[in-house]
């Protein structure tokens, strides 16, 4: 008479359609549990909402290479334009620079108005190096532009720390109080061959001036 040997421990058991079912099912609440985690946000997270208005003073450093300037500026930015004046510590205006739906242009005392290209191109002609100021706009008030892709990294207070747009990264530096508040330092650089380095301390800022 021949005995059948039993199974050993190593042995695989065929699993019953119900168990399998079962492990299935759990193994589908497991996945889709995994793949609603985001990234991590506290209730102190400031909106990335920018000013769509303000009036801001400070100081401005802009360096490429070995090229360069540094100047006191005044900043009136409105939806419809904007108007930046560069001046010498004294408050001597040494260039009036203003962009609106008909162009940018620069205007130097005694001196008439240059149009230029854009931006960069009119930056560069008055500091030496081109400054990104139509994204910079935003950037200052501590947001990003909308509808280009971006990268995010907050501080303690959920305020942004450092912001990474259209190849520039900008750090953040608040002072010193509860938040939330508007950015009062910012460093901006951008990869060029020669790396583009633009400092901007905030002196004073008014976001709820008169249109």
């Amino acid at each position: 008479m021949n005995v059948a040997a039993p199974a050993t421990a190593g042995c695989r058991q065929p699993v019953r359609p119900r168990a399998a079912a079962i492990i299935t099912m759990m193994a589908a609440a497991l996945l889709a549990g995994c793949a609603s985690v985001g990234p991590a946000s506290t209730a102190t997270d400031v909106p990335l909402v920018a000013t769509p208005q303000f009036d801001i003073a400070g100081r401005l450093s802009a360096r490429r290479g070995s090229e360069g300037a540094a100047a006191h500026f005044t900043w009136r930015h409105r939806p419809d334009g904007d108007v930046i004046d560069v001046a010498t510590p004294m408050g001597q205006i040494l260039a009036r620079m203003t962009g609106d739906a008909a162009g940018v242009r620069v205007e130097r005392p005694g001196k008439p108005a240059l149009a230029a290209a854009n931006w960069d191109v009119l930056t560069r002609d008055v500091l030496g190096v081109p400054v990104p100021v139509e994204g910079l706009a935003v950037w200052v008030t501590g947001a990003p532009r909308t509808g280009i892709p971006f990268g995010l990294e907050r501080d303690a207070d959920g305020r942004p720390s450092v912001l990474r747009q259209s190849g520039w990264e900008i750090v953040y530096a608040y002072a010193d109080g509860a938040p939330p508040a508007q950015p009062m330092r910012l460093v901006m650089r951008y990869p060029d061959p020669d790396t583009i380095e633009v400092r901007i301390v905030v002196d004073r800022w008014n976001d709820s001036a008169a249109p």
